[in-house]
């Protein structure tokens, strides 16, 4: 029976062994991803703050300004862009997503352009309306798609096919955290600087500064939803590091009861062939 036992101790440390190679693997795979990832959050910085503090220009300095792109209206149907990723093991980065997307559809007319495998799976499965498919691998998603998504809903907003526009992502705040996160894209919430009422702006747009305005809104979307993809994609691979460490951590201590478990079982076994031994000499 000892036997019997003892090699199914080992046979499960074996077992254990082979999962803390595979997370110790998928743990060293995340950790290089990760360092691309902030890698490439830090470069898409520039490019979106120079279309902010254009877009600021122009509105500082443009009397009466008004656009069709700031315009609020009632709500009749929403549009969401939510951000997920396309394999598990990462944690509750894709519930945590998922389930802040839900809390604020709740109640609306909603469609969605879904951004990862597991994203379109599960909005699948709610029977949420899909805007389109063409992103539903997120690792393959780059910057030129998403000024083509950013475009799209600019024209459906503009169509009045939807009424507001947000997306749905997740922002990287440290190696150990990641905040699920919501960013209203459409109407555009301008604020105009306070005290601001300077006019010694000399850039002349051509045809004219509301149009420039409008014609660069779509890039500046784009701009946003490339960042919060970049944010989603670094949050990713940190959470799915932070997950494979835990479960390496995990499968070191399984291994080292488990060690101790067949150590004893091994020692009795031998113990017990002893006194049997000891107890055939004396009769």
């Amino acid at each position: 029976m000892a036997g019997v036992s003892m090699k199914d101790i080992k046979l499960r440390i074996r077992s254990m062994e082979s999962t803390k190679q595979i997370t110790k693997a998928m743990e060293m795979v995340a950790a290089s991803k990760l360092r691309r990832a902030q890698e490439r959050v830090a470069n898409s910085r520039p490019y979106f703050e120079i279309l902010f503090d254009t877009l600021n220009t122009i509105a500082n300095n443009t009397e009466d300004f008004s656009s069709p792109y700031l315009e609020k209206r009632e709500i009749r149907k929403s549009c969401f862009v939510v951000i997920g990723g396309d394999r598990g093991l990462a944690g509750g980065y894709n519930h945590n997503v998922f389930k802040l997307a839900l809390s604020r559809m709740e109640g609306k007319n909603v469609c969605v352009v879904p951004i990862g495998k597991k994203c379109l799976e599960f909005f699948r499965s709610h029977g949420v309306e899909v805007l389109t498919e063409a992103y539903a691998t997120a690792a393959e998603v780059h910057v030129g798609d998403c000024f083509t998504v950013s475009k799209m809903l600019s024209r459906g907003f503009l169509a009045g096919e939807f009424d507001e526009v947000c997306v749905v992502y997740t922002n990287f705040v440290s190696m150990l955290s990641q905040a699920p996160a919501v960013l209203e894209l459409l109407p555009l919430a301008y604020h105009p600087r306070p005290g601001d009422t300077s006019s010694d702006c000399l850039t002349l747009y051509e045809p004219d500064s509301v149009s420039v305005f409008d014609a660069i809104i779509p890039e500046y979307l784009g701009g946003l939803i490339y960042g919060a993809l970049c944010e989603s994609v670094t949050s990713e691979q940190g959470a799915r590091r932070t997950a494979m460490d835990a479960a390496t951590k995990n499968a070191e201590e399984m291994i080292a009861d488990l060690s101790l478990k067949f150590n004893r079982a091994r020692q009795g076994a031998i113990t017990q062939e002893i006194t049997e031994i000891v107890a055939g000499a004396e009769t």
